[in-house]
């Protein structure tokens, strides 16, 4: 896996020239990208959308609905988002939707304006049918499609990997016998994590062989997200042939959602040194938190890279990072430096675009990371939004308080 990115985007950037801690977004990394998924578009005829659940920088919204086909969802707000800001509403960009379980009052909502509805088990389906296809009476172009499990598993982190076993993602084949397909118009899978082609690959193959005989009755097959198609070393001349021989052979619509990809080597996250300590080694608190700014840190778990650092003993001076936070296992990995690190030195962590603004936290009362847009070419710098102390303090109370009516059991003495 080639992680070099096709242009050092941020090497003259200068992380002083924003508040601490910060993500930074790179436009042009970001337009570099979309230019090589629109060119997937259209020499393969697969639609791609953005995966929102990977990057949901709205503000950068109509910069990809100049490339892209829509948007996917994994709930309903991330729709909203599509549909509102990514040209769902005004440039008739396409809104997918898919979720584990809907409730039926986000159903209804989504139901909207939402042009692809994607169920996850067939008592979902069975429950919503009647109104699904009501809403589709109203809005002809709306379609209907089973999230599969091909029982073929690709990923590296179980966590990740939706083909686990005994995974709550998809419908496994021995589940559709004696299963009526009336309404369903596609089928959607989703197999891969930050993976190329050949994965890919052997997943379509293990789809044609599980559900083959499905194919002839569908309209669509939306193949899902971990596609790493801006990387370097992607096989994306392959995979354009895949999708028009699978296209042709079923003829079907096929759609891609790479989430990373988009957003790809396109941003990073400055932080500050506050605090040089030592206990039996060096160590650096730093103004960014693994548990609050980068939790696959914790989680995947794996070690970002710093623009400047090296692996422990490469370089002269060794440290373990670490957050502000009261978690003892809020470390970010052991680094090196040419030089040591004192107060106020800003470091450039790298690849903090996908998966990591999406799942900031204020856990400790921390603050999160401010948000700009940065553009390589013109260097034009956008402080798109800060987070102060409201922020914080509105997310678990509010001022407009709602008084219930009080419950039976109460009205008798706590005996219902």
């Amino acid at each position: 896996m080639d992680l070099t990115p096709r242009i050092d985007y941020f090497g003259n950037f200068d992380p002083k020239r924003v508040p601490s801690p910060c993500f930074v977004v790179d436009e042009q990394a970001l337009r570099d990208n979309l230019e090589v998924l629109a060119d997937v578009q259209k020499r393969s005829g697969a639609k791609i959308l953005a995966a929102l659940k990977a990057f949901s920088m709205w503000s950068t919204g109509p910069i990809v609905a100049e490339y892209l086909s829509g948007t996917c969802a994994s709930g309903l707000y991330e729709a909203r988002l599509g549909y509102e800001e990514y040209g769902g509403k005004d440039l008739g960009k396409e809104v997918h939707v898919f979720s584990a379980g809907y409730k039926e009052e986000e159903l209804k909502e989504i139901l909207q304006f939402a042009h692809h509805v994607i169920f996850n088990s067939f008592s979902q389906w069975k429950r919503y049918k009647a109104l699904c296809l009501q809403a589709q009476r109203e809005r002809p172009e709306l379609r209907f499609g089973l999230r599969i499990n091909p029982e073929h598993s690709e990923g590296h982190t179980e966590l990740y990997d939706p083909c686990a076993p005994c995974s709550r993602l998809g419908i496994v084949r021995s589940l559709f016998e004696g299963e009526n397909l009336d309404g369903i118009s596609g089928l959607h899978f989703h197999t891969l994590c930050e993976q190329d082609f050949k994965p890919l690959e052997r997943t379509i193959a293990a789809v044609e062989e599980k559900f083959g005989h499905l194919l002839g009755q569908m309209e669509w097959i939306n193949f899902g997200g971990g596609h790493h198609i801006t990387r370097c070393d992607y096989q994306v001349d392959e995979l354009v042939e895949a999708v028009r021989a699978f296209s042709d052979k079923h003829q079907v619509q096929v759609y891609l959602e790479p989430g990373e990809a988009i957003s790809l080597f396109s941003g990073i996250l400055v932080a500050e040194v506050v605090d040089i300590t030592w206990n039996g080694q060096n160590q650096a608190i730093l103004d960014a938190s693994a548990t609050c700014h980068m939790p696959d840190v914790l989680e995947m778990p794996y070690r970002p890279e710093i623009t400047g650092a090296a692996h422990p003993g490469e370089l002269p001076h060794d440290y373990r990072l670490g957050g502000q936070s009261c978690l003892a296992g809020d470390s970010i990995g052991e680094y090196s430096f040419n030089e040591p690190l004192k107060v106020g030195d800003r470091l450039v962590f790298e690849e903090m675009a996908y998966y990591t603004m999406v799942k900031t936290n204020t856990f400790n009362g921390i603050p999160l990371p401010a948000i700009a847009l940065w553009n390589s070419r013109t260097d034009e710098l956008k402080i798109i939004r800060e987070f102060g102390y409201e922020d914080f303090k509105e997310r678990l109370s509010g001022r407009d308080w709602k008084i219930l009516e009080h419950s039976s059991a109460q009205e008798n003495g706590g005996c219902a």
